[in-house]
């Protein structure tokens, strides 16, 4: 997907700095995204908790099966955790955000509607794909707000590495 998105942007002389905004210019610029990442986590992951709770689900029953048991597989789980939230916001909040705000002429509907292919794409957590759809949306207004996937991809990709930590040491 993101090979086809690079093609797309390429065709039209862009590149994927356009979706992504950028790279980092300084030190502080990625230390200060990063920032904004940890506290996006300390705000999303617990108000997810919370909602899961509320609906009953159980967020980790379906992916039990393919969290990382042995250091190869943790070793393979923390890179596609960089790489999933790299592509991932890529797709979904880059590329199909402004595709959905070029169909529909708002921004916030565009938001929610990432939001919901986001979800639907996680439909393997079963009814904690609803609470995925909300964190889609909580992350494309992020980066709507920050004007950059930057910090969402960080949040993304830490979000996954961790809960792969847990899973392994647990």
């Amino acid at each position: 997907m993101v090979l086809l998105i690079w093609l797309a942007l390429k065709r039209r002389g862009l590149s994927m700095g356009t979706l992504v905004s950028g790279r980092w210019q300084t030190l502080g610029a990625f230390f200060r995204d990063l920032a904004l990442a940890v506290g996006f986590l300390v705000v999303a992951v617990p108000l997810k908790g919370v909602l899961v709770h509320l609906i009953g689900g159980d967020a980790n029953s379906n992916v039990a099966s393919i969290t990382p048991k042995t250091v190869f597989e943790l070793v393979l789980w923390l890179g596609l955790a960089a790489t999933g939230g790299f592509c991932e916001e890529l797709i979904f909040r880059g590329y199909l955000t402004q595709q959905f705000n070029a169909w529909t002429g708002s921004p916030a509907f565009a938001i929610v509607l990432q939001g919901v292919v986001f979800g639907l794409a996680h439909g393997y957590y079963e009814k904690v794909m609803l609470l995925i759809m909300v964190q889609g949306c909580l992350l494309g207004l992020f980066a709507y707000w920050r004007k950059s996937l930057r910090p969402g991809m960080l949040a993304h990709g830490l979000q996954d590495a961790i809960g792969g930590l847990i899973a392994f040491f647990s």
